[in-house]
């Protein structure tokens, strides 16, 4: 698992590190979009910038996206390993109002916008409410 890891940091030019590595696994284990919160919740002992350096770094590096789901706090989901986090690489996101949960949909990608003219967008967030499988 620790090559595996360390492979996917290191794909992104990510130095592997004891915190990346088991940012990496919250992650990669949990299949959801995460808050800040969540993820130091999965530590005993961690200090809370740490937490928030590595995502920043992770994010910096294209390796994870934010997702702004109308919870009130940011959650990070990764990236499939060909992502370059451009308009077209985005997804919808399905936040559940039962559970709190923030799923990515990476089946279903964001339609391509026909803006006015002269609007460049930069980041697209679709976000569907509703009641998850989990929840029914």
């Amino acid at each position: 698992m620790k090559d595996e890891i360390d492979k996917a940091l290191e794909n992104r030019d990510i130095r592997p590190t004891a915190m990346r590595r088991l940012v990496y696994q919250v992650l990669s284990r949990e299949r959801k979009a995460m808050s800040l919160v969540e993820i130091e919740q999965q530590f005993e002992n961690v200090d809370r910038s740490t937490v928030f350096r590595t995502l920043k770094t992770f994010q910096d590096h294209l390796l994870i996206h934010s997702v702004d789901d109308g919870s009130g706090a940011v959650k990070y989901a990764l990236c499939d390993e060909d992502c370059t986090c451009t308009v077209e690489d985005q997804h919808y996101h399905f936040y559940c109002v039962k559970c709190g949960q923030t799923y990515c949909l990476k089946d279903m990608p964001i339609p391509p916008l026909r803006l006015p003219e002269g609007f460049q967008p930069e980041n697209v967030n679709f976000v569907i409410k509703g009641i998850c499988p989990n929840c029914q």
